[in-house]
């Protein structure tokens, strides 16, 4: 008997029981770019643009991959709503999640280490020392790519079954790791930048290992197979179906942030590191929509495999009050004490004027952005991830790429014409969102009959 998480309990609780583990664990994850920024900004701020400036291209790249994983939860929370007690179709369909997912690692391992040189052109990374730091982190970073896909293969798969506990562990395992290995590596060992992500790898080796060891004994409710692992057409293109457009859609959006990072990259040493400290603060703060968009999407799946279209509606609706309620709250916070948490990451001048005048446009923007992800949680949930591609190409590159451009080249508004950028792009899709989302075309039950 499989364990179920889904009881019938308030909504609110039942939302909040499932989100909280995926906002802990999507948090833990930002901790590796955190703790990393922390460390290296001892050693200057060359050293902490590398992790800001591999962040944003790593996410480029590495979305081909995810979005067959959330593709995957969204079939399997289906299912699971349809059939609590068919484990031969929930075992059939995490083997396949596995096998695309473990294919397309090797894809992004191969086209990070391809593409780096490149890429750190596009983006204007300045030659010298910031160059040398960033070409060190992103290429290790990517070696490390197949590892951090373990642990998104095993989030994928037990959280789409109602297991949102049993990554959560996993993640901690490896932050705890890597945050003891990144002095080790940057100071003891004098590798400085590259230690920071030699010791990164070397964690998620770890967390690897033990996501491997759960999928494969089937101790958590779901089991993969390698007799399930030969490619099953209907499944595959179904899969496809949801992830191809979620992942033209991030990856699009992903560039467009690379895009925009080489305009920050123009501004010098100084707006670089406070436009990475002021990201990391805005990911932190991105974890409880994140993490309560992707608790929607598990739940709408869930009751639409069930064929109970307003109860999914109510579970969006209460998704949208209370990351509104949460994400005001964090955002006065970060307002109120926004030097300190600058000064945390790096004592410079210059760098708290800048992510301070960041700080002002940029929590009403956050605000905005996470009421947009929670929306798009009922989407993932049908499977409709069109619609969300168009909104994310939309907001990058319909919005602020050219907002960042025109800002601070033609109007000549510098730093601020890029922050105004970001937060006009999320106010105007947050709107487009909820009027998409009111329409309801997003309850859809998909057809997860299995004939092999």
């Amino acid at each position: 008997m499989m364990n179920n998480p889904m009881r019938k309990t308030p909504l609110l609780k039942e939302l909040l029981t499932l989100s909280l583990p995926i906002m802990a664990s999507n948090l833990l994850q930002t901790m590796y770019n955190m703790v990393d920024a922390y460390f290296l900004g001892k050693l200057g701020k060359e050293a902490i643009s590398a992790p800001s400036i591999v962040f944003n291209i790593s996410n480029f790249i590495i979305v081909f991959g995810t979005a067959f994983t959330v593709a995957g939860t969204t079939m399997l929370s289906q299912s699971y709503g349809a059939d609590k007690e068919n484990r031969q179709r929930l075992d059939f369909l995490s083997s396949q999640v596995f096998v695309v997912n473990t294919i397309m690692s090797l894809f992004v391992l191969i086209v990070g280490i391809t593409l780096a040189h490149p890429l750190l052109t596009l983006m204007q990374v300045p030659s010298g020392l910031t160059y040398h730091y960033t070409y060190q982190y992103m290429t290790i970073t990517f070696l490390a790519m197949p590892l951090l896909f373990g642990d998104l293969i095993l989030r994928g798969i037990l959280q789409g079954v109602g297991d949102s506990l049993t990554p959560l562990y996993i993640q901690l395992v490896a932050v705890i790791l890597n945050v003891i290995l990144d002095p080790i590596f940057i100071f003891v060992f004098k590798l400085e930048v590259a230690g920071a992500a030699w010791a990164t790898l070397l964690a998620r080796f770890v967390s690897c290992l033990l996501s491997f060891y759960i999928l494969f004994k089937g101790s958590k409710g779901v089991k993969v197979r390698p007799s399930l692992f030969k490619p099953h057409r209907p499944t595959l293109i179904l899969m496809s179906k949801i992830g191809l457009p979620a992942a033209i859609g991030q990856s699009l959006s992903s560039l467009g942030f690379a895009v925009i990072q080489g305009v920050v990259n123009s501004f010098g040493p100084a707006v670089i590191a406070a436009f990475g400290v002021g990201n990391r603060v805005q990911s932190i703060f991105n974890m409880p929509g994140q993490g309560i968009s992707q608790g929607v999407a598990i739940m709408v799946g869930n009751k639409l495999g069930e064929q109970q279209e307003k109860e999914a509606e109510k579970v969006v609706n209460v998704g949208l009050w209370l990351i509104g309620v949460f994400i005001t709250f964090g955002m006065i916070l970060v307002l109120i004490y926004g030097r300190y948490i600058i000064l945390f990451f790096v004592n410079d001048y210059e760098v708290v004027h800048y992510g301070l005048e960041m700080f002002k446009y940029t929590t009403i923007s956050v605000l905005f952005f996470s009421l947009y992800t929670v929306a798009l949680g009922a989407f993932q949930g049908g499977g409709r991830t069109r619609a969300i591609m168009l909104l994310n190409v939309f907001r990058l590159w319909g919005l602020r790429v050219p907002l960042s451009y025109l800002l601070p080249l033609v109007f000549k508004m510098g730093t601020t014409g890029v922050w105004i950028g970001m937060l006009t792009s999320n106010v105007v899709v947050t709107v487009w969102s909820l009027i998409l989302y009111k329409r309801g075309s997003w309850k859809v039950t998909l057809e997860l009959d299995v004939h092999k």
